[in-house]
C-alpha cells in the first residue's frame, strides 16, 4: 500500500484549529488511519467501487467475493472480465446495469482509452473525475472514491454520499439531513483537508 499523498498529522491539525465541532469528533474517533493503495490494480479498484454502489458494506462485499471467486485464484482481470456474458455476473448478485458497468469499464482498460493509474497522479481532480465519468456507470460519487482512496488526494468531500450527509448532520448538530449544496457550504472552512473530514464523518455514523 502507498502513502497518502499529504502528511497526516498536518491534516489532523489543520482541522482541529479551525473547526472545534471537527475538533470533538477527532477526540472521539482518535487517530486518523485512511489508507490508499495507487499500486492497486485499476479494474480491481473500480470494479469494486461499482459493485458498492448504493449498497451497505455487508451485502455489497457477499457480492464482491462472489464476483472475485469468477477469476483464477479469485483476481478480477480486465482482459477476463470484458468477455464474461452479462448473465455471469448477474448470477453473483449484480444488478444488470452493474454487469454492464464492469463489462464496459473493462473494455476501456482493455482499448487503452482510459487514463492509468501513473497518469491520473498528474492530473487534477476535476480532470481525473471526467476521464472516470466516460465509463458506464461511472458518475461522480465512484470517482470521488478513487480519488480518495486510489489516488490519496486530500480534498474530496463526497456531498452526495449518505453518510457524509448523516456525519455533517451529527457533527453540526443540524435539524434535517443536509442536501449535497448544504454539505458543501458547511464544510468548506475544511478544504484543504477536506477527504481527512470525510473520514471522520463516515466513522461517527459507524456508531
Amino acid at each position: 500500500m502507498s502513502r497518502l499523498g499529504y502528511n497526516r498529522r498536518d491534516a489532523v491539525r489543520y482541522l482541529r484549529s479551525n473547526c472545534s465541532h471537527i475538533a470533538d469528533v477527532i477526540r472521539q474517533k482518535g487517530a486518523f488511519d485512511l489508507v490508499v493503495g495507487t499500486d492497486r490494480d485499476m479494474f480491481v479498484s473500480l470494479a469494486r467501487s461499482i459493485a458498492y454502489q448504493q449498497l451497505s458494506g455487508k451485502a455489497a462485499a457477499t457480492i464482491y467475493a462472489r464476483f472475485e471467486a469468477l477469476f483464477v485464484d479469485k483476481q478480477p482481470l480486465a482482459t477476463v472480465a470484458v468477455d464474461l456474458p452479462v448473465q455471469t455476473l448477474r448470477s453473483v448478485g449484480l444488478s444488470n446495469n452493474k454487469a454492464l458497468s464492469i463489462i464496459d469499464l473493462a473494455g476501456h482498460i482493455c482499448s487503452g482509452s482510459l487514463p492509468t493509474t501513473r497518469k491520473m497522479a498528474s492530473m487534477d481532480d476535476d480532470a481525473v473525475i471526467e476521464s472516470l465519468c466516460h465509463v458506464r456507470g461511472i458518475g461522480p460519487w465512484t470517482a470521488q472514491m478513487h480519488l480518495m482512496f486510489v489516488l490519496g488526494r486530500p480534498d474530496v468531500m463526497p456531498a452526495t454520499d449518505l453518510g457524509i450527509q448523516k456525519g455533517v448532520q451529527i457533527t453540526y448538530d443540524l435539524a434535517e439531513l443536509p442536501k449535497p449544496e448544504r454539505v458543501l457550504e458547511v464544510t468548506a472552512h475544511l478544504s484543504p483537508y477536506r477527504s481527512v473530514a470525510s473520514w471522520y464523518f463516515w466513522r461517527i455514523v459507524d456508531d
